[in-house]
C-alpha cells in the first residue's frame, strides 16, 4: 500500500468520496456538514492524496492550505479495508505533504459521534482546540490541531 497524490475526479476516488458524503449526510444535519464536494477538492489550495493497494484506491485524504495552517479534509477509508493501517498511512502522508508545503500546524473538524476518527487523530498527536476558520458553533463539531 502506498499514499500518493490523487485526483478527486478519478472514478475510484469519487466513489469513496460519495460514500463518505452519504455517511455524513446520514449522521448529521445539513448545517453540520462541512465536507468539500468533488470540484472543491480540485482547487489549487487543496492537496488531495489517495491510498492505493496496487491500482485500487482504498482511502482518500486532503489538505486545505490556509493562512498559517492546513486543514485536514476528506479522510475516508473504504469500509471493507478498515483496520489495515490505511488511515495511519494517510495521516502520515498528510503530515509529510504539509511539511513539504512549509505548514507548521494542522487543524481539523470532526465529531464526537465519529469516535474512531477522534481516537485516530488523538493517537497521531492531535489535541482538542477551539473553533477556527469559517466554522459555526454547533452541538456536533469537535475541533483538533497538531503542531508539526
Amino acid at each position: 500500500m502506498r499514499v500518493v497524490p490523487g485526483d478527486p475526479r478519478d472514478a475510484q476516488a469519487t466513489a469513496l468520496l460519495r460514500q463518505s458524503h452519504a455517511l455524513m449526510q446520514e449522521l448529521f444535519e445539513p448545517e453540520e456538514n462541512y465536507f468539500l464536494d468533488i470540484e472543491e477538492l480540485c482547487a489549487p489550495s487543496i492537496r488531495f492524496l489517495v491510498a492505493k493497494d496496487g491500482e485500487t484506491i482504498t482511502g482518500t485524504a486532503a489538505l486545505s492550505l490556509k493562512d498559517g495552517y492546513a486543514e485536514v479534509k476528506s479522510m475516508f477509508v473504504a469500509p471493507n479495508r478498515r483496520g489495515e493501517g490505511i488511515a495511519d498511512a494517510l495521516i502520515d502522508g498528510l503530515e509529510q505533504t504539509a511539511r513539504d508545503e512549509g505548514v507548521t500546524l494542522l487543524k481539523l473538524e470532526t465529531a464526537e459521534k465519529l469516535a474512531a476518527a477522534v481516537k485516530l487523530y488523538a493517537r497521531h498527536g492531535f489535541t482538542q482546540c477551539g473553533i477556527f476558520g469559517d466554522y459555526r458553533p454547533n452541538d456536533t463539531s469537535h475541533f483538533m490541531e497538531k503542531p508539526l
